[in-house]
């Protein structure tokens, strides 16, 4: 008997109007030509071009006279470089100022998929069988740049789902560079990252074991001045880089939580931030806080990163480091077993991997727990997510990748207290696209990041072939009883 999977009439769309207000930068030469004619006008003509800016931007984004200040600032070393006052100038000159240093980005205009699931801290409000969850998503935009995006959603207590509308004001988060790197480790993943040997010596040679921000950018400044060519000074940049990997980002009290978006802030993640998979984790001690891993892509690289909080405003960034910590798929599990942090991943891109780990941000020695056994998987397995512990295991939604690149999302269990015994997995997908599902803007792909338990049922969030996400549901108990009973071979 099949298991019986049903797919949810809830559908969520990107929004391509939902925009944010992005620093733009065309050169050093462009821009000082735009700030000597700002200047040269008189403060009237000011005013006259200002005024109906605010008038119709204010209309698209909060505050947008706070986001023209702050790409002011970003350029006033080059006015004070030109002679100008910046702490005298007009607050108008300084808002149009801003406003040539500013463009819409359109997050949502290409792709939306991926989603994960977790329950939202603020339970409060609801009647008996209701949970109030955060869904994150993978959205694209022009150039192909990958942010997270979030919705809130209800469900309710036969486990219909209600996603609620998306803000109008998309806000980025403010960022604060105050982390204490550690030597040996930032040093291991410049090399990662294929930073020059002579370039990671010097930088050895010259900080302390433990150093912050404001340390090494003097560092790697006062080393680029010494550099004539250009590939050289290339390379001490790649090291600051890789420093804005470490780093907090802070979202106003006053969004909702769709109005918040993590855009890719250092030039190693320029390219995007792929695929984050929400945790909602169980500390020791009984308190919770949420991790994502996610993968970090500057176009030529990846770095694969964390992000936790505890209350999705204010976030803590930084890079996973060691041997286990490479290529995608990394997946935190909810809580440590026997004292230790354990993580799945796929550094190999073909295979599951287990580890284990005293620091979550160190991984090494990572052991085979899963290869490719079916057909529709041949080409590779992957996890869809964090697992999810359940009375008879460690229950993790993989996915596999077979014949036309077809993505479908499968099922293992593992052991509880030893999660490299696999004590079963689905012989056949769980999940398929189907002739609905199929078309967008990656075919035949289905794709998720985590699910949830609620109301004795499983609820997966998938994405179709990119284009939007939707919802499927499988009675939890039938699907355990499955999966064990095709490890004992009654079910091939």
């Amino acid at each position: 008997m099949r298991i019986t999977v049903s797919r949810k009439p809830v559908k969520v769309y990107p929004d391509p109007s939902r925009v944010i207000a992005r620093f733009f930068y065309n050169g050093d030469e462009r821009a000082r030509v735009v700030i000597s004619k700002v200047m040269s006008l008189s403060e009237k003509q000011v005013f006259e071009i200002v005024s109906p800016l605010l008038q119709e931007f204010s209309k698209r984004h909060r505050n947008i006279t706070k986001v023209f200040l702050r790409h002011c600032r970003k350029v006033q070393w080059l006015i004070e470089e030109m002679g100008y006052a910046y702490d005298e100038m007009d607050e108008f000159v300084r808002y149009l100022i801003g406003s040539y240093f500013t463009h819409e980005y359109s997050i949502e205009s290409a792709a939306f998929f991926n989603p994960s699931i977790v329950e939202d801290p603020d339970q409060t409000n609801l009647v008996e069988g209701e949970k109030r969850v955060i869904i994150s998503f993978r959205a694209v935009g022009e150039g192909h740049i990958s942010s997270v995006v979030f919705r809130r959603a209800l469900i309710d207590a036969h486990n219909n789902i209600q996603v609620l509308p998306a803000g109008i004001y998309i806000d980025e988060a403010d960022v604060v560079k105050n982390a204490i790197y550690n030597k040996s480790l930032f040093l291991k993943k410049a090399e990662d990252a294929g930073v020059s040997a002579e370039v990671i010596s010097n930088i050895n040679q010259h900080l302390g074991d433990k150093f912050d921000y404001t340390q090494l950018r003097r560092l790697v400044m006062d080393a680029k001045e010494k550099q004539q060519e250009d590939a050289d000074q290339l390379a001490y940049d790649r090291i600051l880089w890789l420093s804005d990997t470490y780093h907090e980002i802070c979202f106003s009290k006053d969004t909702d939580i769709s109005d918040r978006v993590i855009f890719p802030i250092s030039e190693f993640e320029r390219k995007g931030i792929e695929d984050a998979r929400f945790v909602r984790f169980t500390k020791e001690d009984g308190s919770i806080t949420y991790y994502a891993t996610y993968t970090a892509f500057d176009g030529a690289f990846i770095i694969p990163k964390l992000m936790q909080t505890d209350d999705f405003y204010d976030f803590k960034v930084s890079p996973l480091h060691g041997k286990g910590a490479q290529n995608k798929n990394l997946a935190l599990f909810p809580k440590k077993i026997k004292g230790k942090y354990a993580m799945m991943s796929r550094i190999d891109g073909w295979n599951n991997y287990l580890m284990y780990s005293d620091k979550i941000t160190v991984w090494e020695e990572p052991i085979k727990l899963q290869q490719p056994l079916y057909p529709w998987e041949f080409i590779q397995i992957g996890n869809c997510g964090s697992p999810i512990e359940t009375e008879a295991g460690w229950l993790i939604i993989t996915h596999g990748v077979g014949p036309m690149r077809r993505y479908c999302l499968g099922a293992s269990l593992l052991d509880l207290d030893d999660p490299s015994i696999e004590i079963g997995r689905l012989h056949e997908p769980l999940l398929v696209p189907n002739p609905d599902e199929r078309e967008g803007y990656v075919p035949n792909v289905l794709y998720s990041c985590g699910s949830i338990i609620h109301n004795g049922e499983l609820i997966i969030p998938y994405g179709l072939s990119d284009y939007c996400s939707s919802f499927a549901t499988v009675n939890l108990k039938r699907l355990l009883e499955r999966i064990m009973e095709t490890n004992n071979g009654s079910a091939v």
